[in-house]
């Protein structure tokens, strides 16, 4: 159920970007939004925290996207913030980005990295990917600094682990 409800909520959210003729700023900026939110449990804390009326919590969030975000996708998020619905977010925004990414006919791959990857990097990653997998790729990077080091991939339900702490445990695991 709550997977249609989240299905239901991006498909809303996409609708208004589509009227506003915003639909792909929005999925790029709601997959930052998405990383961020996922990777801060304080400001997962903050957003959901149902003791704080709602219209602070929409103020932290406009606070938060002030500048960063456009004027469309900061009242969606404002939206569903109203809405209760603010410990979905990260999951909203994810199904945003894998709903455009289908509609462009390709696969969203999570990658996990220690350090940020520039475009040429992120480039030769994707290109990678598909010739790896065959299917057009579209990376939603996301900085994790337990990687350690390298790469670990997350396309489907398929993990791609060419992370330093694997090969080290493989290393360790040989001896």
């Amino acid at each position: 159920m709550a997977d249609d409800l989240i299905t239901s909520y991006a498909r809303s959210l996409i609708g208004v970007a589509e009227a506003e003729g915003a639909v792909s700023v929005m999925e790029r900026e709601m997959a930052q939004i998405a990383a961020a939110f996922n990777a801060s449990e304080e400001l997962r804390a903050a957003l959901a925290d149902a003791t704080l009326p709602a219209s602070r919590r929409q103020q932290v969030a406009e606070d938060l996207l002030g500048g960063q975000a456009s004027r469309v996708t900061t009242a969606l998020v404002s939206m569903v913030i109203a809405s209760g619905r603010a410990g979905e977010l990260g999951a909203i925004a994810d199904r945003i980005v894998q709903m455009g990414a289908e509609q462009r006919g390709h696969v969203v791959a999570e990658v996990r990295t220690a350090v940020a990857l520039d475009a040429d990097q992120q480039q030769r990653l994707a290109s990678a990917l598909s010739k790896a997998t065959g299917k057009d790729i579209e990376l939603k990077v996301v900085i994790d600094p337990s990687v350690l080091g390298g790469v670990v991939t997350q396309i489907g339900d398929q993990i791609i682990d060419g992370s330093v702490r694997t090969r080290l445990h493989q290393l360790r695991e040989a001896f």
